[in-house]
């Protein structure tokens, strides 16, 4: 109240110093409103050519996964340092020894699974929260799993204030899968394991797909899992580098 008191005081002995007061404050607005807009432009043009030159340019046709990657903001799931690298050709670090994936790897991971609106998809490995928005953007469903701790609060509160009430998640061992919830459509693994967890075979609907890295540190292969009529039909897809699986203990599967 005194502080209202006093700027009618100013008004009424000063009025042209005042209303010269109320310009500035105005135009110094306008130039952070306008700064703002070109920033987020900037931004928006820079997804829109990572999904251009870097995805689609390689062969990502799927147009539901090309909208949901120029959809999802790529910079708000990476830490303020790599923010100007969001929409780079590479991985980056999101801390705790982990990675955010390469665009293209996101994308291609996500065309494989053939995803439709109604499916139910459990996701291994949370990370920085970022898989879990596109495949949030184009299933009813998805429940992700992350063995970090601090990543996991991170990303789901993320998840969460951007507003994906259709992604539920956890902290927990991804090798076990998600029992409660099982069977899923699709499930995609985001570490990489030896071998192929049985439990997660187990999990599969009838007719769903698996996308998983399989390997050892150095050498894994991208590996395509279909299950039919109870059996599972493997398809290898390309070769990628990606963290390990590992259990509570920090112990490699």
């Amino acid at each position: 109240m005194l502080t209202g008191c006093s700027n009618t005081l100013v008004m009424k002995s000063n009025p042209i110093k005042s209303i010269r007061n109320i310009i500035i404050i105005l135009s110094v607005f306008f130039v952070q409103c306008t700064a703002q807009v070109k920033k987020d432009s900037d931004i928006a043009r820079q997804r829109k050519l990572m999904v251009k030159i870097q995805i689609e340019s390689r062969g990502i046709s799927d147009e539901k996964v090309l909208d949901a990657m120029l959809k999802v903001e790529r910079h708000l799931f990476v830490p303020p340092e790599y923010k100007s690298l969001a929409y780079e050709d590479h991985p980056l670090p999101i801390g705790e020894d982990q990675t955010i994936s390469q665009p293209y790897i996101v994308a291609l991971m996500t065309e494989i699974l053939e995803l439709k609106r109604t499916d139910k998809v459990l996701e291994i490995g949370t990370g920085s929260g970022y898989q879990a928005a596109i495949l949030g953007e184009l299933c009813d469903s998805v429940f992700t799993i992350e063995i970090n701790k601090t990543l996991g609060k991170r990303a789901l509160q993320l998840l969460d204030d951007l507003g994906y009430e259709n992604i539920i998640g956890k902290i927990g061992d991804g090798y076990q899968g998600w029992e409660k919830y099982e069977p899923f459509d699709a499930i995609m693994v985001t570490c990489s394991p030896s071998h192929i967890p049985e439990p997660l075979k187990e999990q599969l609907a009838e007719g769903g797909k698996m996308i998983i890295p399989v390997g050892s540190t150095y050498v894994q292969e991208l590996v395509l899992l279909t299950k039919k009529e109870g059996e599972i039909f493997q398809t290898d897809i390309i070769p990628v580098r990606f963290v390990p699986m590992i259990n509570f203990e920090g112990k490699e599967y």
